[in-house]
């Protein structure tokens, strides 16, 4: 297939993660975009947090617990990505992308975050997203880790 068949989608898909990212950052001077992020997602869309064992939540529970965090423990969290991975195939799409997350200033780590998203009536969503924390022995793949990387 050309590089150039569904470039739109890709870059579509591309602009829908890192506008998760931003979303999910904020800080002094810079408020979390609650609103845009749960935009994005079907209206029942299930994420899966990294602790095991698995345990599906919905989108709103998942901004509610942010915001409590964001008003509480969590004072500042940056997310960025690092590197996207996307293949679509007609109307449905999957994407990886390599993350790192500073929170309160000092704490920095990594994840990788898998997305099913589908298009419908002309846009792009996402339907579900699952994400697992980096290690030592679970390091992110190469081509999530250079931004440059993105198919």
């Amino acid at each position: 297939m050309p590089d150039s068949e569904g470039q739109g989608d890709r870059d579509a898909i591309r602009a829908i993660i890192i506008s998760q990212f931003e979303s999910l950052s904020w800080g002094e001077g810079h408020a979390p975009g609650w609103d845009g992020f749960a935009g994005d997602f079907l209206a029942e869309a299930s994420l899966f947090p990294a602790a095991r064992p698995a345990k599906p939540i919905g989108v709103g529970a998942f901004v509610e617990r942010m915001r409590k965090l964001s008003e509480t423990s969590l004072r500042t969290f940056d997310e960025t990505v690092l590197g996207i991975d996307i293949h679509v195939f007609g109307n449905i799409a999957i994407a990886a992308a390599g993350a790192e997350m500073i929170e309160n200033g000092a704490g920095t780590s990594r994840s990788v975050e898998m997305m099913l998203l589908v298009k419908s009536e002309g846009s792009w969503k996402i339907a579900a997203q699952a994400w697992d924390k980096a290690s030592e022995s679970n390091p992110l793949p190469d081509t999530l880790v250079s931004a440059a990387t993105s198919r």
